[in-house]
């Protein structure tokens, strides 16, 4: 049986907005049920963009 933080925290995956990598992280999704945006280094790219979480 899963934790109940287990179900507060669940993995979300982030996406490059200029390229095709992603990211896997987690977030509470009690304090933030928004869509998360972060600042995040892209290695395709070689420089920082933004990442949006996918659903």
């Amino acid at each position: 049986m899963a934790h109940r933080s287990s179900v507060l925290r669940g993995k979300v995956q982030m996406a490059s907005t200029e390229s095709a990598y992603r990211y896997v992280t987690a977030k509470s999704r009690r304090n933030s049920p928004e869509r998360l945006r972060l600042r995040k280094f892209d290695p395709t790219v070689r420089r920082h963009v933004e990442f949006v979480e996918t659903r």
